[in-house]
C-alpha cells in the first residue's frame, strides 16, 4: 500500500508531479519567502493534466509570487496595529481574534498573513504568552466573541484546544467562540471524536468557519468531516475569497455555495483578495467582483448568498462591497467606507 505523505518543499513538489524541472530553481525561491504544505487530501485532488487546475493554482507555488505590487503591504489589513498583547487582534469593540499558532496543514498561495505564518513565522504562543491574552479577553467585559485563527488553530491537538477552551469557559462574558479552519477539507480524518469534544465548553457557543474556495474541494471525506461537527452540536459558516482562475464565476461560486448549504455549512464571507505581497495574480477588480456577486442574485437560493467583503488596508474592518460602501474615483482607486462612516482610499495613498 503506497502510503501519501505531506509535501513541505519544492523537492516534494516536483517528486509529486506538481511541477516541472525547469521551474525548480525559480520555486525555491518563492519557498525560501513564503512557506509551502500540501496535506496528501489536497495533493490527490489536484489534476495534474491541468495547467490551470483551480486546485493547484491555490496550493502550488508560482513564480508570480516573486512580483511584488507597490500597493502590496506585509500587514495588509493591518493585525500589528490592534494587537495590545501578543497573539490578539481587537479591532472591533465586541470580539478578538486569538492567534494562538501560526502554522497551517496546508499554505494558500494567495494567505494575507503569508509573512506571518509557517515554520518560519510568529510560531505558537508560549504558555506565558497565552495565559497574556487570557487575561486581556478577562479584562475587557465588552468581548463578547473569540474567533481563533492564525495560522490554523485545528492544527492543534485535542489536549491543547480543550485547554483553550477551559480557559475561555471561566471567562463569562465571553459567549461565542468561532474557529477558523481548512482542516475539514484539507485533513478530514483529523475531525474526531475527540477534537470535536475539544471545541466544546460550558456556556459557549461555538461556530467553525471553514474555508473553501472551489467546489471539488468537497469531497466526500470534506462533507462527511462537516457532518460530523455539525451533528455534534456545532455551527458551521463559511468563508471563500474570490480569486482569479479559481472562483472568477458566477457558475463556479454558485455551485460551491449551494454545496455549502446542501452540507449545512451557511455561506458567510466571501472576500475581496487582500494587498499581500506577491499576490496580484489572483486579484480581480473591485468592479468585477461586484459584477460576479451581482450575477448570484436570483440565480440562487438567498440561503447561498455570502457577503462580498473588503478589508480595509490599515486595520479600519470590513466594508461590504456595494454601491453604498465602495465608490470608484478613478485611475483604479476606490473611496471605501468603514463600518465607523470613515472614508479611506482603496489602495492606499501612502
Amino acid at each position: 500500500m503506497n502510503v501519501v505523505k505531506p509535501i513541505k518543499s519544492v523537492d516534494d513538489l516536483f517528486k509529486a508531479g506538481l511541477v516541472a524541472p525547469a521551474d525548480r530553481a525559480t520555486l525555491e525561491e518563492v519557498a525560501a519567502r513564503y512557506a509551502v504544505a500540501l496535506t496528501p487530501a489536497i495533493s490527490k485532488l489536484i489534476d495534474r493534466a491541468d495547467p490551470d487546475d483551480p486546485i493547484a493554482r491555490q496550493f502550488v507555488p508560482d513564480a508570480a509570487e516573486l512580483t511584488i505590487a507597490p500597493e502590496e503591504r506585509a500587514d495588509p489589513i493591518g493585525d500589528h496595529a490592534h494587537s495590545p498583547v501578543e497573539g490578539i487582534v481587537h479591532r472591533y469593540p465586541d470580539r478578538v481574534l486569538l492567534k494562538a499558532v501560526h502554522v497551517c496543514p496546508v499554505y494558500c498561495r494567495f494567505c494575507f498573513r503569508r509573512e506571518m505564518v509557517g515554520p518560519q513565522g510568529l510560531g505558537t504562543l508560549d504558555a506565558a504568552a497565552m495565559q497574556a491574552a487570557f487575561d486581556y479577553i478577562g479584562g475587557h467585559e465588552e468581548i463578547w466573541e473569540v474567533i481563533l485563527t492564525g495560522g490554523d488553530p485545528l492544527v492543534l491537538s485535542p489536549r491543547r484546544l480543550r485547554d483553550i477552551m477551559e480557559a475561555l469557559a471561566r471567562i463569562t462574558h465571553v459567549k461565542i467562540v468561532r474557529f477558523h479552519t481548512r482542516v475539514p477539507v484539507v485533513d478530514p480524518e483529523k475531525i474526531d471524536a475527540a477534537l470535536i469534544g475539544a471545541l466544546k465548553a460550558s456556556g459557549k457557543t461555538v461556530y467553525v468557519a471553514l474555508h473553501a474556495n472551489h467546489p471539488r474541494e468537497l469531497t466526500p471525506e470534506a462533507r462527511a468531516a462537516c457532518a460530523r461537527l455539525v451533528d455534534a452540536g456545532i455551527a458551521m459558516v463559511s468563508q471563500s475569497v474570490l480569486l482569479k482562475g479559481v472562483n472568477d464565476d458566477p457558475d463556479v461560486l454558485a455551485t460551491l455555495m449551494k454545496a455549502f448549504v446542501e452540507i449545512r455549512v451557511k455561506p458567510y464571507y466571501l472576500h475581496h483578495p487582500d494587498l499581500a505581497p506577491g499576490t496580484s495574480h489572483f486579484r480581480v477588480t473591485i468592479e468585477e467582483g461586484q459584477e460576479i456577486v451581482a450575477a448570484l442574485r436570483g440565480r440562487i437560493s438567498g440561503l447561498c448568498q455570502p457577503a462580498y467583503i473588503l478589508d480595509i488596508p490599515g486595520g479600519h474592518g470590513k466594508a461590504v462591497v456595494s454601491a453604498s460602501a465602495i465608490r470608484a474615483t478613478g485611475d483604479g482607486c476606490h473611496s471605501v467606507t468603514d463600518y465607523r462612516g470613515g472614508e479611506h482610499s482603496y489602495p492606499p495613498a501612502d
